[in-house]
């Protein structure tokens, strides 16, 4: 019964020595594992302007839809927009795709680099590289237009260029309104109109 209790009594003593210093061996290690680790750096600050942040705010593939009092149907696309830091009635936006679908059938496919549009008046002015491509034919591109959803109007204050059914064509100024009496879209070119005439080649 002695030797028991003495052997108790040593693995007992043998376990306080060894017990405290596997547990130093195992801090040592941790130690030396994270010895890199500064205190000072456990939350590193980062540098965030938060004005650029909030005019950066903006939603991708954005896309409005609605429809004229006529009844014209108007699909405008854009890459990407956001709200003005000058005005928060405008939107800027980039790549821009305006679509109409008239009641006639016919359509006008607008594109253009940058785009501002006031969803308070429905309006928009789309400018660089402003391509508009109709249904009946015409091809031309200009570097302003502003449009107006709510009527189906849209000018071009300046220069405009392009094909025409009839042939090439230039003009200063060009209107796309819709005609209350017929309750069709015309395209109206002023200020210098100038037009080649193109004839159509039979293939017989």
């Amino acid at each position: 019964m002695a030797r028991r209790d003495n052997l108790h009594s040593r693995v007992v003593a043998w376990m306080k020595i060894i017990l405290p210093l596997a547990a130093l061996g195992i801090l040592s290690t941790l130690f030396l594992i994270s010895n890199t680790f500064d205190p000072n750096e456990a939350l590193p600050m980062v540098d965030i302007d938060l004005q650029q942040r909030a005019q950066d705010q903006g939603a991708t593939n954005a896309t409005f839809a609605g429809v004229t009092q006529a009844g014209h149907q108007v699909t405008v696309q854009t890459v990407r927009s956001r709200p003005s830091p000058e005005d928060s009635r405008l939107f800027l936006a980039e790549d821009v795709t305006a679509a109409f679908l008239l009641n006639s059938g016919n359509s006008v496919n607008i594109t253009s680099d940058r785009g501002e549009m006031n969803q308070h008046r429905n309006s928009a002015s789309l400018s660089g590289n402003v391509h508009i491509d109709t249904s009946t034919g015409y091809v031309l591109t200009t570097e302003l237009l502003t449009a107006n959803f709510d009527e189906l109007y849209a000018e071009s204050p300046g220069p405009v260029e392009g094909t025409a059914p009839a042939g090439d064509l230039t003009a200063g100024r060009m209107v796309l309104r819709n005609n209350a009496e017929t309750d069709q879209a015309h395209l109206l070119f002023t200020n210098g109109v100038k037009l080649i005439y193109q004839p159509q080649i039979s293939e017989e």
